[in-house]
């Protein structure tokens, strides 16, 4: 079932997938939908990454672990963490930005943390400015060569779970309807203030 920025969701998911290429904001969104659905948000990259940029030998564990919870929010990524999650899943969303959209929010979000030397999992930080002309696979190459990759997964998921609706959002504004009236009218009210 493929839904769109207006379309009502299913009652109250309390396990969702966001997919998307790297950079078209899945952890962003990912914290949205936690803080106004109240379900609990994990970033797959900060269970991936040990220090050094060391891939870690409980990441299938623990994303094991997340996958049998009653609820959460993850990505949709990882060879190793998809076919855990997805039976679980009961919404997916996906992020289909257009590539050059993309790149506008990779490459400032790359420098700015490098820059900053923000940290990001377990200690690591960007690498230097010049790995983007020796890393085939740094950030902001790995964005662009991968960008089709995400529409190929969501048919193969649309085949294996044609149960699961899947939201298909194509750009910012799509990302902040969807986020204004269906997620909002899923979320528990606290007081009503009577403003929009």
């Amino acid at each position: 079932m493929l839904l769109g920025p207006s379309d009502p969701l299913p009652a109250g998911p309390r396990r969702i997938l966001v997919a998307g290429c790297s950079g078209s904001g899945k952890s962003t969104l990912g914290r949205a939908l936690e803080a106004r659905l109240g379900l609990p948000y994990t970033e797959l990259d900060g269970l991936f990454h040990g220090p050094d940029w060391v891939p870690r030998p409980e990441f299938a564990a623990d994303v094991a672990a997340l996958a049998g919870g009653e609820q959460w929010i993850t990505e949709y990524g990882y060879s190793a963490a998809r076919p855990l999650v997805l039976p679980r899943a009961e919404l997916l969303v996906w992020l289909d930005l257009p590539r050059a959209v993309v790149t506008r929010q990779v490459v400032p979000r790359t420098v700015t943390r490098r820059i900053r030397r923000q940290e990001l999992w377990n200690g690591n930080v960007e690498p230097p400015f010049r790995t983007f002309l020796s890393d085939p696979d740094h950030i902001v190459r790995w964005a662009w060569r991968t960008h089709g990759r995400t529409a190929v997964r969501v048919g193969e998921v649309q085949e294996r779970r044609p149960d699961l609706p899947v939201v298909r959002l194509r750009t910012r504004r799509e990302v902040r309807q969807w986020l204004a009236g269906p997620v909002a009218a899923l979320a528990p009210t606290t007081e009503h203030t009577g403003n929009p």
